[in-house]
């Protein structure tokens, strides 16, 4: 077994590796489950992590909003708050529906995963607008934050670039587009 840390910026509460493993043989008495079938296995756990990505964007597109909706509330323009100006105000309240839309389906994934019911679309579903709500959420914070979005004593810059993970991880955007095409619109297989 040859295990390979990989160097990354953000999210660096998680270790990442790369594991190679060469001419594994695993006796018949150790096998879980059936030859064969073993990525079918894991695809439940995937969709289960899905369902906890999605949460944790939900908590980071929340964390942004709090941050710009403090910030826009304070910072003083031609003696008043910056957050007066529907420029402003629209795409944070946008940000807020888009939360909460993410929020409920995350909920109708951990639903049916408690139910041991299928939700390999919820889970789906919930991971992609959870990681769009979150980015956009990201986007209005720095957005409104100016140039001191990118000053680190206000932590906006270093959650903006961790969330931009998860447009692509733990599964791309198209990957998610693929699954909701074939699944659950009947479309052939595009890969």
């Amino acid at each position: 077994i040859d295990i390979r840390p990989i160097k990354k910026m953000g999210r660096n509460a998680v270790a990442s590796n790369e594991v190679f493993i060469d001419d594994l043989i695993v006796p018949v008495e150790h096998r879980v489950g059936e030859e064969g079938q073993g990525f079918r296995y894991i695809l439940d756990g995937l969709n289960a992590e899905r369902t906890l990505i999605a949460a944790e964007c939900i908590g980071d597109g929340y964390w942004f909003l709090d941050r710009v909706t403090n910030y826009v509330k304070d910072r003083q323009v031609f003696g008043r708050p910056i957050g007066q100006n529907q420029g402003v105000q629209f795409p944070i309240a946008e940000t807020f529906i888009e939360l909460e839309a993410a929020n409920l389906m995350r909920w109708k994934a951990c639903e049916l995963f408690d139910k041991h019911e299928p939700m390999g679309a919820q889970a789906n579903m919930a991971k992609y607008l959870a990681a769009k709500a979150s980015w956009e959420a990201a986007n209005a914070c720095i957005q409104f934050h100016g140039g001191f979005g990118f000053a680190c004593e206000y932590d906006v810059e270093r959650k903006f670039r961790e969330t931009r993970l998860y447009q692509v991880a733990p599964i791309s955007t198209n990957l998610i587009y693929s699954y909701v095409a074939e699944h659950l619109l009947g479309l052939p297989r595009s890969f």
